[in-house]
């Protein structure tokens, strides 16, 4: 199960695939925890979470780990195939929940209600190669299963 869980290859590929993904998750995540980049923090996203949204407070526990650590996770490549995961699984349970009845595009002209899920597929696609391929190139998991 170790072997399996830091098992990588050495493409650039998956590299690119894993910062890109945990760069661009990054800042959804500081905003949940730290409340950087114009977010609720911590308690204000628990609270908008479970109050307003209804989600049990151990499911928008994890959604904030796996957007804040997650991303660091994929951004050094610690454990990819299992922050790919709550990555992946994160973002596509908010596309179900919040995002699939405004239509497919997002909302560049702000005509819309809100945001298309485009950018959830994009992403949840993403999570889904690394959860096959691994960390790739330069990644922590390469380090650990040697």
């Amino acid at each position: 199960m170790y072997k399996k869980i830091f098992a990588t290859n050495n493409n650039w590929s998956s590299l690119i695939i894993r910062v890109t993904l945990g760069l661009v998750i990054f800042p959804h995540g500081a905003q949940k925890l730290l409340g950087w980049f114009g977010g609720y923090g911590f308690s204000g996203t628990m609270g908008f979470f479970t109050e307003s949204m209804g989600i049990p407070a151990a499911f928008a526990l994890l959604a904030i780990i796996a957007e804040s650590f997650g991303a660091l996770g994929l951004i050094v490549g610690l454990t990819t195939r299992i922050a790919a995961f709550g990555v992946g699984t994160t973002i596509g349970v908010a596309a179900l929940m919040a995002h699939t009845q405004n239509g497919f595009f997002m909302n560049w002209s702000g005509q819309q209600a809100g945001e298309g899920f485009e950018f959830h597929l994009l992403v949840v696609g993403m999570a889904l190669a690394l959860m096959i391929s691994g960390g790739g190139k330069w990644s922590l998991d390469r380090a650990v299963a040697k």
